[in-house]
């Protein structure tokens, strides 16, 4: 049967009903006493002291063993079995010295499991039976050093396990196997060195088999042994195509529902599941029974999670035979279309979707961009080096480019040392890397050093389209997003016409010769320093804008980047200056649809901030508006520089005598801390109480900080700098606050807080707690990326009385949707507070409070949480109040329906019934939207 036959088949029953894989091997293995052996001369006299563990042996010694336990599972009900080779790579054996014998191990495997499954099929064609060949994982570990003094070191290398993986992968091919199971990942790099094996041979032999992933969670924290979470786990091995994606081993089932509830929310193809038969007891034994386990699982499949099913440790026939009986009375998990985006991951997922807020990807660690980090990494000194790279991240770069292209340095070795430097740093591995040259080779050995899903910079055309095609192809393999360079055999493109061409060529070779995700190309357009003096430099800048607008509108999905202090070059040795022109160029390249640039985060010019007679000079120069730009810009450059940073503002103190209010909007706005412990006693000392500090002032400045955000005036860097300025100013009234409650004071109620996993954002969280915990609410706060089960059982710990969610980026918004399912399942009857930038009323109304049957509320500002928490938590209060939410949301819902034209518009008593009382005194009349404009209509 060829592969997509097979593919097919294997689909269509999945559509029909779960399929359900095998049980445990090693466990089934113990339960018979093993005679000494001989195989083609050798001799196996000691098997308990030698040969303990090596299984994987007893296909060749003992294959009437193997053989019995593969017909049991498959008399249970099983529909696929696993063959017997989790330890069968080179690898592996060569702790016993049989490497020799791996080939011949994998393929004499897969024939007993095959023969035994030909059986079963023959005996019944309706039901066919399929064999899985095991990878495993392998004793070693390409993330993870085994010297505690040396993290950089490595005892297995990529290229090894591709070597090892591909045998194995030819012998079981060979040997008959159905499905390739990559399974009991705890290093996401060893599955790719798996993957590329499996995808090489594919390759070679111009035929496909299917390909089943599973990976461990390895305890509580919900990561891999190297780290990972479930989404960054799944980003980074989703470019193999698998037909499934799943979990197995060291967990419980119970222990593992939440994982797998995760992957079945966001995996565009099956989702697959063996766990352990509970966690093991004190003597490491498996003590779950058949029918405990078979129900938890069979709530799984009632709630549409799963698409394979079977046992991992302690599990047995008799376990697989109850949960044969249990899933099959429920429909399998119905796989979503999941829409186009660039999902990357490091430690964490970083997903660039169709309304992502503009990507800063750090330049700092880069030889060519960074003398500091140059003169660290010729030195050898990578530790300070790496306080570099952190940095970049700790000021909001999301991505971080590590570029190692130097003449003097031996580069290959420079980039795979610092990118194994990293994996061991989880506050800079925890975001996706930029592997960056201009070197293909050294690309190649940055891709082999990172577990996550990265990013090639770059590949061209500059060479022709084989080898562009040929790295292309690499790419894909290693499972990574690329940019592309406006570059062909006639050189760099440098008018928007050619930036067309040349992208709209690559686009084409791409997406149309290789399938190659169009949502994983980001093109970067080239951008040239402007206001050199020479006439044709002119029109860089907006030939790059307009170019990238029309990218955007004509190569669905793909990506724009840039290296944004190319345009500035002209001005180097007047940062400010640079810094103005970075961030007026932004302002308009972002509108035209920028998606990424490279840049420091740490020093970005605020565009509203920038002085009046600066921005319009360097507008003027960005956008090519007057034939003097450039001499008119050089007129006043000289009057900004300064100490390097506009933002510094150290040498400029005007805004010191300002009235206290405006002192603490500009330092909120600006991320100036000197002064914020001054000003804000001053306020302080002006107010009644200082919970008036927080309401009035700070609030004002942080909602300019959320304003100019949104208009994309400010980034994200420049956000983060804001909220440690307003801790630092919460942090100074909190001490009087606590004095002003004195003594002990009844608690209104307990509230717990926390962001959503997938981000980071805390800032108006933190403003919410302090106003609550202001009015006698006593605030619970667990941090930021939390997942949903670490919540609720937070919750009920604590004994709270209401959970509130905080979210800023969109991914936010499922994870709130899919919190309030569990709390649905799970029974609980708190109410759930909504808030953050990207939630609103409607989605709440729409999407979060149909799947909680108790009060599920949208919280729209930190003035108005204590008045919705009073409400809830009040005898008297709460059964109106949460009526007249749901009447609002039910309006909402039927609303938003009708525009849809999901259903008839309300009649017109209908609506005059349903009408929405206003609150007059919260009334804000609107602003013109068409002011000095034509009206639309």
């Amino acid at each position: 049967m060829t592969m997509p036959n097979l593919n097919e088949q294997l689909q269509q029953l999945m559509q029909q009903r779960p399929l359900i894989l095998d049980g445990a091997m090693g466990t089934m293995i113990q339960r018979h006493k093993l005679e000494e052996g001989d195989y083609r001369g050798l001799r196996f006299k000691d098997w308990e002291s030698d040969l303990k563990g090596n299984n994987d042996l007893l296909a060749l010694t003992q294959p009437d063993i193997i053989a019995g336990i593969h017909r049991q599972y498959l008399e249970a009900g099983a529909d696929i079995i696993e063959s017997n080779t989790f330890n069968a790579t080179r690898v592996a054996m060569a702790d016993y010295g049989m490497e020799d014998l791996s080939a011949e191990i994998n393929r004499e495997a897969a024939k007993l499991a095959r023969t035994v499954c030909d059986e079963f099929t023959a005996q019944n064609p309706d039901k066919p039976r399929f064999v899985a060949g095991i990878l495993g994982p392998t004793n070693r570990t390409a993330s993870i050093s085994p010297d505690v003094n040396d993290p950089g070191f490595r005892n297995i290398q990529f290229h090894e396990l591709v070597d090892a993986y591909y045998e194995s992968t030819h012998a079981l091919i060979e040997g008959g196997v159905h499905i390739l199971l990559v399974e009991t990942i705890f290093d996401t790099l060893n599955a790719k060195a798996a993957l590329f094996a499996i995808e090489k041979y594919f390759d070679d032999q111009q035929q496909r088999w299917p390909i089943m992933i599973s990976g461990t969670i390895t305890d509580a924290s919900g990561r891999t042994l190297s780290g990972q979470t479930t989404e960054a786990f799944y980003n980074a091995l989703r470019h193999a195509q698998p037909l499934s994606i799943g979990l197995n081993c060291a967990l419980g089932a119970k222990q593992l529902r939440q994982y797998v509830a995760e992957l079945s929310r966001i995996a565009d193809c099956a989702v697959s599941a063996h766990p352990n038969a509970g966690l093991p007891n004190e003597f490491g034994e498996y003590d779950e029974t058949p029918e405990a386990m078979a129900a938890e699982i069979g709530e799984w499949a009632q709630s549409g999670l799963l698409n394979i099913i079977g046992g991992c440790c302690g599990t047995s026939p008799d376990h697989i035979r109850a949960i044969h009986d249990t899933v099959m009375q429920h429909a399998p998990r119905a796989i979503p279309s999941i829409a186009p985006a660039c999902r990357l991951s490091g430690l964490e997922p970083f997903n660039i979707e169709a309304d992502s807020l503009f990507v800063n990807v750090g330049e700092r660690a880069n030889v060519t961009g960074s003398a500091k980090f140059k003169r660290l990494i010729m030195e050898g000194d990578y530790d300070t080096a790496l306080d570099i790279a952190r940095t970049q991240v700790e000021n909001g770069a999301q991505v971080i480019d590590i570029n190692m292209d130097e003449g003097l340095l031996d580069s290959l070795p420079a980039m795979q040392r610092f990118l194994n430097l990293i994996a061991a740093e989880p506050d800079i591995a925890k975001v996706p890397v930029m592997v960056d040259s201009s070197k293909w080779e050294i690309i190649e050995a940055g891709l082999q050093c990172i577990q996550g899903k990265g990013i090639v910079n770059s590949i061209s055309l500059k060479e022709g389209e084989e080898k562009f095609i040929a790295q292309a192809k690499l790419v894909r393999r290693y499972g990574a997003a690329v940019i592309v360079m406006a570059f062909d055999e006639q050189g760099q493109a440098d008018t928007q016409a050619r930036k067309i061409e040349i992208c709209t060529r690559s686009y084409n070779i791409l997406t149309q010769q290789l399938n190659f995700p169009a949502e994983d190309i980001i093109f970067d357009p080239n951008i040239f320093a402007v206001a050199t003096g020479i006439e044709a430099h002119n029109n860089y800048a907006v030939d790059f804008i307009e170019a990238t607008h029309q990218i955007k509108q004509t190569l669905p999905h793909a990506l724009i980047s840039g290296g944004v202090s190319n345009v500035s070059f002209s001005f180097r040795g007047n940062n400010p200056v640079r810094e103005a022109i970075h961030s007026v160029f932004l302002y308009h390249a972002i509108k035209a649809g920028l998606d990424m640039g490279i840049v420091n985060a740490g020093q970005l010019a605020v565009y509203d901030d920038l002085p009046d007679e600066l921005r319009e000079r360097v507008e003027d120069v960005v956008l090519n508006r007057r034939e003097d730009s450039t001499e008119r810009l050089l007129d006043v450059a000289e009057k900004y520089r300064g100490d390097g940073s506009t933002q510094d503002n150290k040498q400029n103190l005007e805004w010191r005598e300002w009235a206290v209010a405006k002192r603490l909007e500009h330092a909120l706005v600006k991320g100036i801390a000197d002064f914020i412990e001054e000003d804000t006693e001053q306020a302080r000392l002006a107010v009644e109480r200082p919970l008036h500090v927080i309401e009035g002032p700070l609030m004002d400045g942080m909602n300019v900080v959320g304003d100019l955000f949104g208009e994309g005036k400010m980034f994200l860097p420049q956000v983060v700098k804001s909220a440690r300025v307003m801790k630092k100013a919460v942090a100074w009234l909190m001490p009087f606050i606590e004095a002003e409650k004195g003594g002990s004071i009844q608690h209104n109620g307990r509230i717990l807080m926390a962001t959503v996993k997938g981000d980071v954002h805390d800032i108006g969280k933190n403003i919410v707690a302090v106003v609550l915990q202001c009015n006698n609410f006593e605030v619970i706060d667990i941090g930021v990326m939390v997942p949903a089960e670490q919540i609720l059982q937070a919750a009920k710990e604590k004994n709270c009385d209401i959970i509130g969610l905080s979210g800023l980026i969109t991914p936010s918004l499922d994870e709130m949707v899919f919190l309030a399912k569990e709390m649905q399942r799970q029974g609980f009857e708190l109410p759930l507070l909504i808030g953050g930038a990207t939630t609103s009323k409607v989605h709440t109304a729409v999407k979060i409070a149909p799947e909680y049957e108790h009060p599920a509320i949208y919280v729209a500002d930190a003035s108005r949480a204590v008045g919705v928490a009073q409400s809830l938590l009040s005898a008297e209060l709460k059964a109106p109040y949460f009526a007249n939410i749901q009447a609002e949301y039910e309006a909402i819902r039927i609303e938003r329906a009708a525009r849809q034209g999901k259903q008839k518009k309300a009649t017109l008593d209908a609506a005059r019934d349903n009408k929405q009382a206003l609150d007059w005194d919260n009334y804000t009349a609107p602003k013109p939207q068409f002011l000095g404009k034509k009206s639309p209509g």
